[in-house]
């Protein structure tokens, strides 16, 4: 798999906006801290897929700053929330923002939309422990993928297994972009990327695995 990012570097301090490319495909990726621009992204989602907003499909994931103590310190807050539909992608540095959009709220809490991920059930609960978000209408890809292709052994799987066997896709996920610091104002490259593929590919295997998207 070839990845490649452009950075379009518009001239302004409220977001940031790339092409993440995954061989033939562009995701329009915006990274950004602001409220307004959060919302924003939710309207122009919601315009673009108004045909479909009662069994709509979402990508999501969160990434927060790893522990490398082994004390039982608590866990960071959640740093960013990675929100995917089609061929675009959101990045909110959730940490760093001043508030919390009520259009994000307002999203995440519709029961007509389906946030798809693997874990997704905890990234649900992290958000809502740690922001305060609820997110009403989970679905786990890795159990999903089990029913849908009859094999029991997906149910343990992760996003590289589910990639490669509902997508015929190899997803590279680096440990040290894994294990990064995600509460950094700005993230680099290839924190964007991964950021980005993680939210992407969940929103494709649950294309792929819905029947009626």
């Amino acid at each position: 798999m070839k990845i490649c990012v452009r950075d379009h570097k518009v001239p302004f301090k409220t977001h940031k906006l790339y092409d993440v490319i995954v061989d033939d495909e562009e995701i329009e990726t915006l990274v950004t801290h602001d409220p307004a621009t959060v919302s924003g992204w939710i309207d122009n989602t919601e315009i673009l897929h108004q045909c479909r907003l009662h069994r709509l499909i979402v990508g999501l994931d969160v990434e927060w700053r790893p522990h490398f103590s082994s004390s039982n310190c608590p866990a960071h807050h959640v740093a960013t929330l990675q929100l995917c539909v089609a061929e675009s992608c959101l990045i909110f540095q959730i940490l760093h923002a001043s508030k919390i959009p009520r259009r994000l709220k307002e999203f995440l809490a519709d029961p007509d939309y389906t946030f798809v991920g693997v874990g997704v059930k905890h990234d649900a609960r992290r958000l809502w422990n740690d922001w305060g978000l609820q997110v009403s209408n989970t679905r786990d890809l890795r159990y999903w993928a089990a029913k849908e292709l009859n094999e029991k052994e997906l149910r343990g799987a992760g996003l590289k297994d589910l990639a490669r066997e509902v997508l015929g896709e190899d997803m590279n996920k680096p440990l040290n972009v894994t294990l990064s610091r995600w509460d950094n104002r700005l993230l680099s490259k290839c924190q964007v990327a991964y950021a980005c593929l993680d939210a992407y590919f969940s929103f494709e295997i649950g294309r792929r695995l819905s029947a009626w998207y």
